[in-house]
């Protein structure tokens, strides 16, 4: 069986490819836009987001967050310390590896999220269409 990746792409493919990349742009820049109207970086937003969407629970570690973000360690480590500067997050030590730190939303931080989930939850079900899937129910 031939792969599908294999066969030469004709002029449908390629505007077919164009227009998914520019509705995710334009959702990109919906997002950013957003996000700075609350105060924050478009980065911090995300930061936010995937500490209350790690799955299973409430917080998350500097590495899942690294890769959530596919970002250097180091570099989240920095974005962390922004955010807990404006009382957006907190760092705890682990109970269970004293060697971890969890990062948890303050409740400032949970108000923006909220806000902006919103925002982008109504965004991301006028795209459906667009992108061919169902309604989004965040």
């Amino acid at each position: 069986m031939r792969n599908p990746a294999s066969r030469a792409l004709d002029k449908e493919d390629f505007e077919q490819l164009s227009e998914f990349r520019y509705q995710m742009r334009r959702f990109e820049r919906f997002s950013e836009r957003a996000a700075q109207s609350e105060g924050i970086t478009p980065l911090q937003y995300l930061l936010l987001l995937h500490v209350k969407g790690y799955p299973g629970r409430a917080w998350a570690t500097i590495g899942e967050l690294a890769e959530r973000l596919q970002a250097q360690h180091h570099g989240v480590v920095a974005l962390v310390s922004r955010c807990e500067a404006i009382g957006l997050v907190e760092r705890r030590q682990s109970e269970v590896d004293r060697r971890q730190m969890e990062v948890h939303l303050l409740k400032a931080g949970e108000s923006i999220l909220a806000r902006l989930a919103a925002l982008h939850r109504a965004e991301l079900n006028s795209l459906k269409d667009t992108f061919n899937v169902p309604q989004i129910d965040l």
